[in-house]
């Protein structure tokens, strides 16, 4: 059978992001182009800025991946593109490339729900993961339990009821003045400080054994930065970072591990922006572990939004048969498993 060599683009939110990938598990190249230094400016993305630096970044991008995999569009078998979810903006500029590409070229053309290209980029350096299994996505928008029954086939075993767990970093580091982007500057301040020092609450969704909250946690941590400010109390801010993050990482890691246990899958694999965060990465491979169970997660460089894994998730939807045509749109709030 011949290599089938996907390229993958990326702009869901506010990485411009291009990649060759051969048959779902080799990596030729892997061009990220960051905004995180503009919209720090801001605290947070600007979805405007955002799309207006796609339009102008995206086709270098393009350029350089093929380049750096010594590659010509005429070489690669499909495009694969993300098309939700994420910012309008920014996902129509992905997949307008994307679409002009395949139509210039006459290559088949496969959209990618974002969430299913993170739990992808586990493929990419885990030769040995098949499904099933039971992956915890974790980022700024989503936190998601999600049983892989097979390849392009999904299924959302728990979910978040309010806050994504990056969006809860985000908004706690911004009140302790840390800045953007929230989850980095956490888990470096959390190291610093003890855990245990600061009860905060782990939200127990009734009828929903692996469902999450974080809005409450999120609210007793604002509570107590106020508290301690009306009484004169002096916050000790890594402590306030690692007992916050040990709250975030106790119910996504308990709730993982069990949600594997109890639908028979013996492996759990980790994805998603928050996975970078190394207390979280530490803990799900104890605790798993000592679970029996196999565990799995990225490189750091494939936990962030990334166009490596669109083309792994593109190529196991393009060998399944999938095929888009020209009027694949943005789905900005796109469901997981819609095919």
């Amino acid at each position: 059978m011949n290599d089938v060599k996907i390229l993958g683009i990326e702009s869901s939110c506010d990485e411009t992001a291009a990649a060759i990938v051969v048959n779902g598990r080799k990596v030729l190249s892997n061009v990220i182009y960051s905004q995180v230094p503009l919209h720090t400016l801001y605290g947070g993305v600007v979805p405007e800025i955002a799309s207006r630096k796609h339009i102008e970044k995206v086709n270098q991008v393009i350029r350089k991946a093929l380049s750096d995999a010594e590659m010509t569009l005429d070489d690669v078998d499909a495009i694969a593109v993300t098309y939700g979810p994420g910012l309008v903006g920014p996902l129509l500029v992905g997949v307008g490339a994307a679409k002009a590409i395949a139509f210039a070229k006459k290559k088949p053309l496969v959209g990618v729900h974002h969430i299913e290209g993170h739990i992808s980029a586990n493929y990419i350096e885990n030769p040995d993961l098949e499904p099933p299994f039971m992956c915890l996505v974790a980022s700024g928008g989503h936190s998601h339990i999600v049983k892989v029954s097979d390849y392009g086939k999904y299924e959302i075993i728990g979910f978040t009821h309010d806050d994504a767990a990056g969006e809860a970093f985000d908004k706690v580091a911004r009140a302790l003045g840390l800045g953007y982007p929230g989850g980095p500057k956490i888990d470096k301040l959390a190291r610093e400080g003890d855990p245990h020092s600061i009860s905060f609450p782990h939200a127990v969704i009734e009828g929903s054994p692996y469902d999450f909250s974080f809005s409450g946690l999120k609210s007793a941590v604002l509570n107590y930065l106020n508290g301690c400010e009306m009484k004169g109390i002096e916050v000790n801010r890594a402590d306030v970072a690692a007992s916050f993050q040990q709250a975030v990482i106790d119910v996504l890691t308990d709730r993982s591990v069990a949600a594997a246990k109890d639908f028979g899958c013996g492996s759990l694999a980790l994805a998603g922006g928050v996975a970078a965060n190394s207390s979280l990465r530490e803990t799900m491979k104890q605790k798993a572990e000592a679970a029996g169970l196999k565990f799995y997660n990225p490189s750091l460089i494939l936990c962030t939004d990334n166009a490596a894994m669109i083309a792994s998730a593109g190529y196991y939807e393009y060998m399944r048969g999938i095929r888009d045509d020209y009027s694949l749109n943005a789905v900005p709030n796109l469901k997981i498993g819609v095919r």
